[in-house]
């Protein structure tokens, strides 16, 4: 009896500790804090740098910060929503995502999509512009989540763990090039090396891949006279900086003048001459602005939300959720370095959004579903994995020891 006992105490923690386990974790606050602050700073910055283009080109100085508004709005429902459907039950609808991303990505190139400047990135939907190489950042982490977890066994392989990979990052590639779109090909290109590496693909691929990748870069730039004519500019900038290479100087020029504590929110000079400066060199305004200080402030923030990415990473209830964790926080860095080095002229001008702060909605959209994400795989990290794909080690411990207590009690 007393052994029996001392079965039931232990069966009643492995049931307490089975419970604790279902429960969903408590909110990643640190993340959703970030975010929200994130979210806010944007939608002034936008009403900072374009109130002044809204007045003289439409006559509404609220026009820009009006919709950016309504698109935060959209985009705190979308993270909710995100957060809240279980991110294991996307599994069944990846090749669907991927595949429809990749469908409208292809009507932006074949006829449908919309102009803007010299590119074709979006498609024309009533009022609403929606650019698919945005959702395909998000579809290919999704996909390649489900592929290098199902293939974990064989991720070393040539013919199943990397060339399978290759075709679908390079498809998609091929497409961005085509519209032109090349800072979302090269975003595209990290996550897949990020998450290869990650998942313990084999090494000498991977390097061999990047070395690939690095060859065709330069030779897309040489073959293309828009692209060349740009790198040219942007190496000499003094001798371009009336034509080519106009918005890199003049963003340059905003980080300057702006010092260490900046000249004050609203009080920038180049939302006068920057085009466009609520859009891709909004980093430029918040450094004439708020200076030195409002920039390691940004960038602080941004290190936190991709911190708690992959913390959440790392906490993950199986495989699939890190890949996921790691995939968006790699997403979300990768843009805000490059959009930043390009509005420091560190390299050349790439089209990228800040993510949370450019003027936009498809950005911002995906960003908060990144996000949204992210607050899903922490909420399920604390939780048993499927029972169906991996039993639970406390339940069929728990299992075992029942039925041993139930034949020691018979006996």
């Amino acid at each position: 009896m007393k052994r029996t006992a001392e079965r039931a105490r232990s069966i009643g923690r492995g049931v307490r500790g089975m419970l604790a386990m279902s429960a969903p974790a408590p909110v990643d606050s640190t993340l959703v804090a970030a975010t929200i602050a994130l979210l806010g700073f944007g939608v002034v910055m936008v009403y900072s740098a374009s109130s002044y283009e809204a007045t003289v080109r439409l006559g509404d100085a609220q026009f820009y910060v009006k919709r950016q508004a309504i698109y935060v709005a959209l985009a705190l429902g979308v993270m909710w929503l995100a957060r809240r459907f279980d991110y294991r039950k996307l599994r069944p609808f990846t090749y669907f995502i991927l595949g429809g991303v990749m469908l409208a990505m292809a009507a932006t190139v074949f006829g449908f999509g919309h102009r803007a400047g010299n590119a074709y990135r979006w498609l024309k939907v009533g009022p609403v512009h929606i650019q698919p190489s945005e959702m395909a950042k998000v579809a290919l982490v999704l996909w390649l989540a489900y592929s290098l977890s199902k293939k974990a066994d064989k991720i070393r392989t040539f013919w199943v763990g990397f060339v399978p990979h290759m075709i679908t990052v390079g498809a998609l590639t091929v497409l961005c090039l085509m519209q032109p779109d090349f800072g979302s090909a090269v975003v595209l290109t990290m996550i897949t090396f990020a998450l290869m590496f990650v998942a313990g693909g084999r090494l000498s691929y991977i390097l061999a891949s990047v070395s690939l990748a690095v060859g065709a870069a330069i030779l897309l730039v040489r073959l293309s006279p828009y692209r060349m004519a740009r790198w040219m500019a942007f190496s000499n900038m003094d001798e371009h900086r009336q034509s080519l290479a106009y918005q890199p100087f003049q963003s340059v020029m905003s980080f300057g003048s702006g010092g260490f504590g900046g000249l004050g929110l609203g009080r920038g000079y180049q939302v006068l001459y920057l085009p466009e400066a609520h859009t891709d060199f909004i980093a430029a305004i918040v450094g004439e602005e708020l200076g030195f200080v409002g920039i390691a402030l940004l960038l602080a923030t941004f290190g936190v939300v991709v911190w708690r990415g992959v913390a959440i990473a790392l906490a993950a209830a199986d495989d699939y959720g890190t890949y996921i964790a790691f995939g968006l926080s790699t997403l979300l860095g990768t843009q805000v370095l490059l959009n930043l080095s390009v509005a420091l002229a560190i390299v050349p001008t790439k089209g990228l959004t800040l993510p949370f702060l450019s003027y936009g909605g498809s950005s911002l959209l995906v960003s908060a579903a990144s996000i949204g994400l992210l607050l899903n795989v922490s909420r399920h990290a604390h939780r048993a994995p499927d029972p169906i794909s991996a039993p639970p080690a406390a339940a069929a411990e728990s299992a075992s020891m029942l039925v041993a207590t139930a034949a020691e009690d018979g006996a």
